[in-house]
């Protein structure tokens, strides 16, 4: 069964020629199909899953049907996502600094410009964190065992040509050290090696630090002031290193889909924002709530696209 079947048929079931009811109300008229590039148990699926429960609430009529399609870190999804029907009811999980930096790497089969976010709901800071049982307490402690084993270190991370092999690289050139990148599917896949002490850490976000808390401890965070749930934390400023960086979280729809239905969806998931319990799910999780709409997208996309790709460019992406 060819990709675009398999797309069709999902789709089917919950298929309608008009996603959005047409009234006042922003509430869908059938259930969503909410597609994911990463494995559950990530940043991305913790995301999905407060949003489900938010929208439950708001529009109870409707279910949000949470689908995985993960793999090469998120491009497997984002490459087949203008296959997915254009009706307003087929929403994408799409990730910065990801979508910018894989089609310049070239092994991809998508552009950046093939990509439609309609909504980018949070920002997740970087942050370096070693399993609990780590005998590096410190980022201090860290760094001189990187420096007295050049390559030893194994530090895990969410994808290839993501934001946290970016951040790996980062690390390295910021601190005179040098570490292997090793990549997982997702967090949740990372989670297992980071936790069962496999590895020696990961470059990965603030969430991870604060939803493991017990498991994992984070050595330093890419913010412009300590979080508040990890007070104890020193950010890269402190460390010496202007680094305030991380990954932008939205959704995105395929390329066909009218513009009155772009807007319903980002206007909906704004309306998800605004609500109390999403802003109280959010903090707990360590994730930073953005409002960027279908109204200001270019220009963002432009600001990004721009920033990412002269980062690229410093890290040597698609450079053999």
């Amino acid at each position: 069964m060819s990709i675009r079947s398999a797309f069709g048929i999902a789709a089917l079931v919950l298929a309608a020629p008009c996603a959005f009811a047409q009234s006042a109300q922003a509430c869908p008229d059938k259930n969503v199909l909410y597609w994911q590039a990463f494995p559950p148990g990530g940043e991305s699926d913790l995301s999905a899953r407060h949003q489900q429960v938010v929208l439950k609430k708001k529009c109870p009529a409707v279910d949000t049907i949470i689908q995985y399609k993960a793999g090469a870190g998120g491009a497997l999804m984002w490459s087949q996502m203008n296959q997915l029907p254009p009706d307003g009811l087929n929403i994408v999980g799409v990730n910065l600094p990801h979508i910018v930096f894989q089609p310049i790497e070239g092994e991809v089969q998508y552009k950046t410009a093939d990509v439609t976010p309609v909504f980018w709901f949070h920002f997740t800071p970087d942050a370096l964190v070693v399993p609990e049982a780590s005998p590096h307490k410190t980022f201090k402690d860290f760094i001189e065992a990187a420096k007295k084993a050049p390559g030893k270190m194994n530090l895990g991370g969410s994808g290839l040509n993501s934001a946290n092999h970016a951040s790996h690289e980062r690390l390295n050139a910021a601190f005179g050290i040098k570490s292997t990148y090793v990549p997982y599917k997702g967090t949740g896949d990372m989670s297992l090696a980071v936790v069962g002490n496999q590895i020696d850490g990961a470059v990965t976000y603030t969430a991870f630090a604060i939803n493991n808390k017990s498991k994992v401890r984070a050595l330093a965070v890419a913010m412009e002031k300590r979080h508040p749930l990890l007070p104890d934390v020193p950010t890269f400023r402190e460390l010496g290193v202007d680094w305030v960086d991380g990954a932008y979280r939205g959704i995105g729809v395929p390329k066909s889909t009218p513009p009155a239905e772009r807007k319903r969806i980002s206007d909906l998931w704004a309306s998800l924002n605004n609500e109390a319990e999403m802003k109280e799910l959010a903090a707990k999780s360590g994730f930073e709530l953005i409002n960027v709409g279908v109204d200001q997208m270019d220009a963002f996309m432009r600001e990004k696209t721009k920033l990412y790709t002269e980062g690229a460019q410093r890290l040597n992406l698609g450079k053999k």
